[in-house]
């Protein structure tokens, strides 16, 4: 009996159990931190990257049919470039001084880039999608020109 005790009591091959499990425990949760956040970081970088281009169309456009136009193309290249939801993308422009026509010479063109960020592997059950969401944000400004309108 002492023997059979002394065989159950002993603890070969336990460490690599152990390791094994732990590994894995303290793996998953890094793995899924590594994934939200290279996500966030995505669409942070999309939402920057559609502020500042459009604000840059815009405040270089002869006049303002081909500022919406270019701001439209270069707000869907880069929703796509960088795979954000297009519903979810929220786009602003306003100007200052503020005035009736948006934008115009002489003016500060400022652009907002809104979205939210779904946490990965969330299910959209019960709405778990939308509320578990990060919201990103991005502002761009560029001046127009004197002369915008003119050409």
């Amino acid at each position: 009996m002492s023997e059979r005790r002394r065989d159950l009591a002993s603890e070969d091959g336990s460490a690599a159990l152990e390791f094994v499990v732990l590994g894995v425990l303290l793996l998953v949760p890094l793995v899924y931190l590594v994934l939200t956040l290279g996500s966030v970081q995505e669409q942070t970088l999309g939402a920057e990257a559609a502020a500042r281009h459009a604000a840059r169309v815009i405040g270089q456009a002869p006049d303002e049919a081909t500022a919406s136009a270019r701001a439209d193309a270069v707000l869907d290249s880069v929703i796509r470039e960088y795979d954000m939801n297009a519903d979810a993308v929220d786009v602003a422009i306003s100007c200052r001084p503020a005035g009736p026509n948006c934008p115009a010479a002489g003016s500060t063109v400022i652009v907002t880039v809104r979205t939210r960020v779904s946490l990965p592997l969330m299910p959209p059950l019960f709405g778990l999608d939308r509320i578990a969401a990060i919201p990103v944000e991005a502002e761009s400004v560029q001046r127009v020109s004197r002369l915008w309108g003119t050409e």
